[in-house]
């Protein structure tokens, strides 16, 4: 089970009490009425899904009901940092940066001596 900082709660809570809402930092068109289809079809539908380091919305939905954003290890699944929203993107620590990287080194080293047991 993951456990997730609400910044506004304080607190570290079960994933169930989340609800993930999509990428962070989405920039709305000024004039969306005034933008082509195609752009539309791009602000609406298309966002990155990188591997590694993503900033995402999420919703404490049995807590306190708010959306704040986090930064996310996609590879790991490791939040980083969460910070309320409406702040402009947050730099990761380094510290959890190095944490992250040498935890996705370790999944990957169990991997081959498993792989090279069977």
């Amino acid at each position: 089970m993951l456990l997730i900082h609400c910044p506004y709660c304080e607190e570290d809570r079960s994933e169930l009490e989340f609800r993930w809402a999509g990428e962070a930092h989405v920039v709305r068109p000024e004039n969306i009425a005034a933008i082509s289809d195609e752009e539309f079809a791009k602000f609406f539908f298309l966002r990155n899904n990188e591997k590694g380091l993503t900033y995402e919305r999420w919703r404490h939905i049995h807590g306190c009901g708010r959306f704040f954003n986090a930064a996310r290890d996609t590879v790991s699944d490791r939040f980083l940092m969460t910070y309320k929203a409406g702040l402009p993107k947050q730099p990761v620590p380094v510290a959890e940066k190095f944490a992250a990287i040498a935890e996705e080194k370790s999944v990957e080293t169990w991997e081959q001596t498993e792989g090279d047991a069977r």
